[in-house]
């Protein structure tokens, strides 16, 4: 198949490509995918590949092999990205003193989950892209290996957000009362958060559920096609501790976390107004006032996480709940790389919003900060 993109990227018309035994399929001058009636996406399929694979895919003819170029190039992309802001983030609180507290331990580790998740997925469907490869280029045991890789550092990332918002509940909410985060207690949460997560992603290597390849066959995750107790229990299991579960408690740390801003607010324009003044935020009140925005930075990030995941999550839902035949190759790839694609915004999200990292951020890297223009009235005549 890489002839006939090589040939249609240079804008030729392609009579006839041979892909298989007895299957004629070519892309014409517009890019139009032809083929042969009875022609599946398994027909030049490498057999090594079938022991990862659920048989549905197989009723499904040819997917476009530009369609596939493009996730290539957009995994690629997506890496670059994630490199730069994860590497930007990691660099400056790393390297930054006063930013190196307990509670930022859990923004490095959320830094560093996402961007081995990212090095991980990404370079080996960008590498089979430039070696022109149409379908998962390193293999069954490749397969099985990149697919647990996602699952346990996903794993990871979504409790490491579950853990930063129990932190901003435990100081915005519960206060004097709260627990105090020590280094040891929040390595130690760091460390709950990985080991839960092989825990659960390592079974399918013992016998409850499956990992394998995805509709477009060129990536893998979780087997969840496939309609057997076995799989569709661990589905089922992964589904409510990977995001039911960590999504209900995010929700009940962040509403709390809500609830307590606007009734410091509202408490604070009361007592303002008995006092005759417009507002009392001075002082230690204005270092509350960076802590309220500090929270807002991890609400916006687990509700984004929320977003993006929620596609992938209802694909796995639909395939084990629903009718899976309405599932197409191309409607279960594109919320599998969206998903993948949070590992993206949270450094984004970091830089524009946490003051202190942003401060740091414009001494280390002062290209990367927008500076106000301050204008000065000119004196009059």
């Amino acid at each position: 198949m890489g002839s006939i993109k090589t040939s249609a990227l240079l804008g030729l018309a392609l009579p006839t490509a041979i892909m298989a035994a007895n299957s004629e399929i070519y892309m014409d001058g517009s890019f139009n995918l032809h083929y042969p009636d009875g022609a599946t996406q398994f027909d030049d399929m490498p057999d090594e590949l079938r022991e990862v694979v659920d048989e549905y895919w197989g009723q499904f003819p040819p997917q476009h092999p530009l369609i596939k170029d493009a996730f290539g190039i957009l995994f690629g992309l997506l890496y670059i990205i994630s490199f730069f802001g994860n590497g930007c983030v990691l660099f400056v609180f790393l390297t930054t003193k006063t930013l190196r507290t307990p509670t930022n331990y859990f923004v490095l580790n959320l830094a560093f989950s996402d961007l081995l998740m990212m090095t991980g997925q990404a370079l080996p469907i960008f590498g089979g892209f430039v070696m022109g490869n149409d379908y998962w280029a390193w293999g069954p045991l490749g397969c099985k290996l990149y697919a647990v890789h996602g699952a346990i550092v996903g794993t990871s990332s979504i409790w490491t957000m579950v853990v930063i918002g129990f932190d901003r509940w435990n100081v915005i909410v519960k206060g004097f009362n709260g627990t105090k985060i020590t280094a040891g207690k929040a390595l130690g949460f760091i460390s709950v958060c990985w080991i839960f997560a092989i825990g659960i992603e390592m079974l399918p290597f013992i016998g409850w559920g499956k990992y394998g390849l995805e509709g477009q066959l060129i990536t893998c995750s979780y087997e969840y096609m496939e309609q057997t107790t076995n799989v569709q229990t661990f589905v089922m299991f992964t589904l409510f501790t990977n995001y039911i579960l960590p999504i209900a408690i995010a929700i009940f740390f962040y509403s709390q976390i809500v609830m307590a801003v606007v009734n410091h607010e509202k408490a604070l324009r009361e007592q303002a107004k008995k006092m005759g003044v417009d507002s009392l935020r001075s002082g230690e009140q204005a270092e509350e006032s960076a802590e309220m925005k500090i929270a807002k930075v991890a609400v916006t990030n687990v509700f984004m996480w929320i977003a993006i995941w929620t596609p992938y999550a209802g694909i796995v839902m639909l395939a084990v709940f629903g009718d899976r035949n309405k599932i197409t190759p191309l409607m279960a790839q594109c919320p599998s790389m969206c998903a993948k694609a949070a590992t993206c915004f949270n450094p984004i999200v970091f830089a524009l919003s946490h003051p202190k990292y942003r401060e740091a951020l414009g001494k280390k890297f002062p290209c990367l900060v927008i500076k106000e223009e301050v204008r000065v009235a000119a004196p009059a005549a």
